[in-house]
């Protein structure tokens, strides 16, 4: 058993602050795969993932123990649970025993990989080097970085509601929307986006406005659907990059990782950017693939009246009658999702 297998279940409270002028918040702290993970005690959220073998202890034998992800990393995370301390410096002696001692001639290809990324930026088109990056980046880092790109969307739109039978429902939903593989998240916030947006990892954030003045569960099943479509469409990792730079984005090819703030003001951009326009058959085969009519949908687009129009005149099931999305007592649930 190695020195992580050992911790893999082990959790406690710590004091996260994620810059030296923010506030402390409360969270989980528990080992993933290679990381460790930050967690929002309240929605189980995921709110920062550490690089084991990058973790530093800032204060060695004081109490809390204080701990940083990094060298010259702003985030800090205070602990005062003994076994979490002694099990992240055992963790920490394991992985220093096993890392690799690079000699000159190791650091001097690194270096020179590097500068060759770093050319490729200058020479090569930019946008080309971002969807390269975005076509590599693994499953795990993608959900990561929409994690951090959901905390800045958040700041505008609130975090996303809690009620425990709400979360069911809208978990129910999207099985129900997509099967039970690689079924998206589906997430309600209180303000905007109007009426939905997707983030990298798989992650739906749908406008309770779709719940709260609505007569039925097809609206917000229908905005969840053409959001899906529209990932498929377009990577979305591919704006998040383009709104961290170029510096960011071969930093992230070359380190597999974002720098601290390369997302700041993306939840800004992305809430008042225009959402890709779709091609009318592929909009309705996502309907009628689902088994939901269009027309509820429809009936909420603001400022695309060709879209609304086509999605109620060709909805495919104006004459006949779907499965149902979900229960009424589901759908109750759904509608009081933001009440807590």
């Amino acid at each position: 058993m190695t020195a992580l297998n050992k911790y893999q279940k082990l959790e406690s409270p710590g004091l996260w602050r994620e810059a030296p002028q923010d506030q402390r918040r409360n969270v989980v702290v528990s080992f993933g795969s290679v990381s460790l993970v930050l967690s929002d005690p309240k929605t189980d959220l995921a709110l920062s993932h550490w690089s084991l073998p990058a973790l530093e202890r800032r204060n060695p034998g004081g109490l809390p123990a204080i701990f940083a992800p990094g060298h010259d990393a702003a985030e800090t995370l205070e602990l005062d649970d003994e076994d979490m301390i002694a099990a992240l410096e055992k963790v920490q002696e394991a992985l220093a025993t096993r890392r690799p001692r690079p000699g000159r001639l190791r650091g001097t290809l690194i270096a020179t990989a590097t500068l060759a990324v770093l050319g490729l930026g200058v020479f090569w088109l930019p946008g080309a080097l971002i969807k390269h990056t975005a076509a590599v980046v693994p499953a795990a880092k993608r959900a990561e970085i929409g994690e951090m790109a959901l905390r800045d969307v958040i700041r505008i739109t609130g975090a996303p509601c809690a009620h425990p039978l709400g979360q069911k429902a809208l978990a129910e939903l999207s099985e129900r929307l997509f099967g039970p593989a690689n079924t998206p998240i589906l997430l309600a916030v209180r303000e905007g986006p109007s009426p939905a947006l997707h983030l990298p990892g798989d992650v739906i954030v749908l406008s309770r406005s779709l719940f709260d003045a609505q007569n039925g569960p097809q609206a917000a099943a229908g905005a969840a659907l053409v959001e899906q479509a529209r990932s498929m469409a377009r990577d979305p990792l591919i704006p998040v990059l383009e709104h961290a730079g170029l510096v960011a984005t071969i930093r992230l090819l070359t380190m597999g990782d974002l720098p601290v703030g390369a997302l700041a003001g993306y939840g800004e951009k992305m809430l008042n950017t225009p959402p890709l326009a779709l091609a009318p058959d592929t909009m309705l085969a996502s309907f009628a693939n689902a088994g939901v009519p269009s027309t509820a949908y429809a009936k909420i687009l603001a400022g695309d009246s060709a879209a609304a129009t086509m999605l109620q005149d060709n909805d495919p099931f104006a004459k006949a009658s779907p499965p149902a999305l979900m229960p009424d007592d589901a759908w109750i649930s759904l509608q009081a999702i933001c009440d807590q």
